[in-house]
């Protein structure tokens, strides 16, 4: 019997892909009605990387029939701890790894997939938007990209966010398209210096769904239909009210405290009928004005600690799913992220720096988890409308931490 070398996957099984790829090819044509625009790995053989930007859940279910050759899909750790059949997944060559936190279990099976002549996908974001716009890519990935030494492809997404807003439920039928192309030659990369594969590669992935809409100008079902939509926009842009916003009617969002009102169309851009404040069209506008706002308060000195007790939840390694584990109490402060409190019968008292994190995994108004080694918490705060305000934090603090990082490597080199 040949033994396993280390960091190699399962074999992939072709018969099961070819499933996947049948099913992944119906819902791209008849729910995304995906669209290439231009489509250079269409018969191409490995090795090489794709990078791809993020927009919804099913993102993959359009690159997928990109080409027949198979593509070896990286996904989050915790998302495949949860599934039932992880056995059959893996004969996907689907490769799991720890979201926001690269081992050297997985970068040995992300560069075993590259050797072996295969085709590599990741979504450097790790997750997908919650606002129309671009999540923060971890600062690693430009130097793990030079390091995979091979060609490399980007498959831009458009419009899937509309298709599957992470705020809402379902999916909403409408055109969607898919560009996908070489952006470096392994050569090229190899000699490129890294703010310049930072800058090109943040280029072809950054994006603004509600920009792209006032030039497309495409309908889908039900997408004036903004439920859930004051869980991302939880301050008013009118008087600065914090988790005033709710929603009424289905097109409708309103602050409880203010009056301020706007109604969805049915490109799912707001209207200020009312007449109370300013006019905001774009959601990613208003997105991006409240993290603004909050990293303003942050910068002044205003915010210095965010706590919250929590119910918290891990996975039932037998069972595959969530489970109760306890109730702690989770701090964040611009330097760490720490979770303290009982938790499967144990004391838990863990501090992480916030570098670590370019964001969390989500859902808006409902939870966030934070992965620490294997182990994933999803904690679910008592006042569940937080959750977005403590993942602008993540990211606001994140960002700080990286900027004073890269300050200091740059005056160390001028030493």
């Amino acid at each position: 019997m040949k033994k396993k070398k280390k960091n190699q996957m399962p074999k992939q099984n072709i018969f099961l892909y070819r499933i996947v790829q049948f099913l992944a090819w119906f819902v791209a044509v008849f729910a995304f009605r995906r669209k290439f625009l231009r489509n250079e790995i269409k018969g191409k053989k490995g090795p090489f990387v794709i990078i791809a930007n993020h927009e919804a859940a099913l993102d993959f279910v359009n690159l997928i029939g990109a080409t027949r050759t198979p593509l070896s899909f990286v996904i989050s750790n915790s998302f495949y701890n949860t599934l039932p059949f992880k056995s059959v997944v893996s004969r996907l060559g689907m490769i799991p790894k720890q979201q926001f936190q690269t081992t050297l279990r997985d970068l040995g099976a992300m560069r075993s997939t590259i050797k072996d002549g295969k085709i590599l996908v990741i979504y450097p974001a790790g997750l997908m938007c919650e606002d129309g716009q671009s999540t923060p890519i971890p600062a690693a990935t430009y130097e793990f990209l030079k390091w995979l030494n091979t060609d490399v492809y980007v498959a831009k997404t458009i419009g899937t966010y509309f298709s599957m807003p992470k705020w809402a439920k379902g999916i909403r039928v409408g055109r969607t398209f898919i560009d996908v192309y070489k952006l470096f030659d392994k050569d090229t990369l190899r000699e490129m210096p890294l703010d310049e594969v930072k800058a090109k590669t943040s280029e072809a992935l950054d994006f603004d769904a509600y920009l792209e809409q006032e030039k497309l100008k495409i309908k889908y079902t039900k997408n004036d239909h903004i439920e859930g939509l004051e869980n991302v926009l939880y301050v008013c842009p009118n008087c600065m009210g914090e988790f005033t916003m709710r929603t009424k009617k289905k097109k409708t969002i309103y602050c409880v405290q203010c009056g301020f009102e706007e109604t969805s169309d049915k490109y799912a851009f707001l209207h200020n009928k009312k007449g109370v404040g300013e006019e905001v069209r774009h959601v990613s506008v208003w997105s991006r004005m409240i993290y603004n706002n909050l990293k303003e308060k942050v910068e002044e000195g205003k915010i210095k600690k965010i706590s919250t007790m929590a119910k918290v939840q891990t996975i039932d390694p037998k069972k595959h799913k969530y489970r109760d584990a306890g109730r702690a109490r989770i701090t964040l402060t611009p330097d760490t992220l720490s979770i303290k409190g009982t938790l499967n019968g144990e004391e838990v008292d863990l501090a992480m720096p916030t570098i670590s994190f370019p964001s969390l995994p989500f859902k808006p108004g409902r939870n966030f988890e934070i992965q620490h080694g294997e182990v994933s918490y999803r904690c679910f705060p008592q006042q569940p409308l937080v959750v977005m305000k403590w993942v602008n934090l993540v990211k606001i603090f994140y960002e700080i931490k990286t900027k004073e990082k890269e300050a200091e490597a740059e005056a160390k080199a001028k030493v």
